[in-house]
C-alpha cells in the first residue's frame, strides 16, 4: 500500500545558535548558514531594512528566482535537522493562511509597525503549532518584505521535498470530503501508476463536479483522472448531439 500522507530539498548547513535578544545589533534567531555563501537570500533575523527595491512587488522572473532561493535555503535546513516531514506540514498550513491576500499585504506594508507584525506571527505560530525554524524562516521572509511570495515559496519547497523523498503529489477534488480509506485507495492507484515511493494527497472541494472525484498528479499536474458525474453527463450530452445529415433523394 502506498505511504499516504494527507496535506490540509550537497552539503547541508545547520542553523547557527540564536544570539542574545538583548543585543540590538544581533540577529533575533538562528541564521541559515549556507544561504549567504551560496548567494541565497540571507536568512538571518535582523532588524528590517527598508530599501527602495523592497517596497514594490518583484517582477515575475525575479519573484520566481527569489521564491526558489528561499525554498532551497529552507529545504537545506530542514533536511540537515531531519525535519523535512514536519516542515512540509508547516508549509501546508502557511499556504492556507497566505491564500488570503490581505495577510501578505499586511506583512509587506512598510507603514505597519514591526511590533504588530510580530504579534501576528506569534499568533500564527502558536495556533498552527509551527516548528521553531519555520517561525524563524517566516520572520526572515517578512523582514525582507517578501510575504507576497509565500504561495510560490511553498510550491517550490514542496517540489524540492517531493524530489528528496521520492514522493508523488496528487490533488483529489471532490464535492464532499472523501473518507480516509477512499483516499488511501486513490494513493495506492497513483503509486502503482507512477512507481513513487510515497504519495501525498491534497484535497479540494468543488460542488460543480456534482458527484465523484478527479485526480491530478505528475509534473505540473499534467496527468488527470476524471471520475466525476460532470464528465459522465458531458459524455452523454455529446453522444446525444447528433450531427445533422442531409439526405439526397
Amino acid at each position: 500500500m502506498a505511504a499516504l500522507r494527507l496535506a490540509s530539498s550537497v552539503t547541508l548547513c545547520p542553523a547557527a545558535a540564536a544570539a542574545s535578544p538583548s543585543s540590538a545589533a544581533a540577529p533575533r534567531a538562528a541564521s541559515f548558514a549556507c544561504a549567504v555563501a551560496r548567494g541565497l537570500p540571507s536568512l538571518r533575523l535582523a532588524a528590517p531594512r527598508r530599501r527602495r527595491g523592497d517596497l514594490g512587488r518583484p517582477r515575475a522572473a525575479g519573484a520566481e528566482a527569489a521564491a526558489e532561493n528561499y525554498a532551497t535555503a529552507l529545504t537545506e535546513v530542514a533536511a540537515e535537522s531531519d525535519l523535512l516531514d514536519a516542515t512540509v506540514a508547516d508549509m501546508e498550513k502557511l499556504e492556507k493562511i497566505f491564500a488570503e491576500e490581505a495577510i501578505a499585504e499586511f506583512f509587506d506594508n512598510p507603514t505597519v509597525p514591526r511590533e504588530e507584525k510580530t504579534a501576528l506571527i506569534d499568533e500564527i505560530a502558536k495556533s498552527s503549532e509551527l516548528q521553531p525554524h519555520t517561525v524563524n524562516f517566516l520572520n526572515v521572509v517578512i523582514d525582507n518584505t517578501r510575504a507576497g511570495l509565500m504561495p510560490q515559496i511553498v510550491r517550490e519547497f514542496e517540489t524540492a521535498y517531493n524530489a528528496l523523498t521520492g514522493t508523488e503529489e496528487a490533488v483529489v477534488t471532490s464535492v464532499v470530503q472523501l473518507e480516509s480509506q477512499d483516499l488511501a485507495q486513490i494513493a495506492t492507484h497513483v503509486q502503482n501508476i507512477t512507481g513513487a515511493a510515497n504519495v501525498r494527497i491534497k484535497t479540494r472541494l468543488d460542488p460543480e463536479l456534482i458527484a465523484g472525484f478527479t485526480v491530478q498528479y505528475g509534473r505540473d499536474s499534467s496527468n488527470f483522472i476524471d471520475m466525476s458525474v460532470r464528465k459522465q453527463i458531458a459524455e452523454i450530452t455529446s453522444e446525444l448531439e447528433m450531427p445533422s445529415v442531409n439526405l439526397e433523394v
